[in-house]
């Protein structure tokens, strides 16, 4: 997959405009075009960088050069988005965590 097509997928993924990822990264939203199109191929690393660590993924794995599994990028999304709730919604989402490794430990021992 191009590095143009892993920047929109991760964008689009996170729910985020052209506009959103160009203020977090600190450029402008025809850049962020530019990159999603292909028509900016050479991204400097500094804004490597920057993209990686808005989208919580490696560089290599924004570049193409180390695909993450989906699964992986799926919890680690998840975990970021748990690290958005209050501290009350955080303890019930880790009591429902607990409970299903729980039942998933108690099935794996029946079987």
């Amino acid at each position: 997959m191009s590095f143009a097509t892993r920047l929109n997928q991760l964008r689009l993924r996170k729910g985020q405009s052209l506009q959103d990822v160009a203020d977090a990264i600190g450029v402008s939203k025809t850049h962020i075009w530019e990159l999603e199109k292909g028509r900016s191929d050479n991204p400097s690393l500094e804004m490597l960088t920057k993209l990686a660590n808005h989208f919580g993924v490696t560089i290599r794995s924004l570049v193409g050069e180390d695909p993450e599994s989906s699964e992986d990028e799926k919890l680690a999304m998840m975990f970021r988005q748990a690290g958005e709730l209050g501290p009350n919604d955080r303890a019930v989402l880790e009591d429902m965590i607990r409970s299903m490794v729980a039942r998933n430990q108690k099935r794996g021992a029946e079987n």
